[in-house]
């Protein structure tokens, strides 16, 4: 785990602490309650660098405007 960047170290930090705070509890729908903490804030944080411009961040997500929308909207972003 010595070559993780920070992201992923923080993710790692994150988690373990989760289960900690779980107490023996088994977790259940990690995945999607990881991916809803990351993606909203990553989305909103992208579109302000972007400045609102969605085809520009959707460029910088690397996924298509279309995408991006859905997304936004997922999240009340729009």
């Amino acid at each position: 785990m010595s070559r993780e960047n920070d992201i992923a170290r923080c993710v790692h930090h994150t988690l373990d602490q989760y289960f900690r705070d779980l107490d023996g509890e088994e977790p259940t729908a990690i995945y999607d309650m990881v991916m809803q903490n990351v993606e909203r804030p990553l989305l909103a944080f992208v579109m302000e660098r972007a400045g609102g411009n969605q085809s520009v961040a959707a460029r910088m997500l690397g996924i298509n405007r279309n995408t991006l929308r859905r997304k936004l909207s997922e999240h009340d972003l729009l």
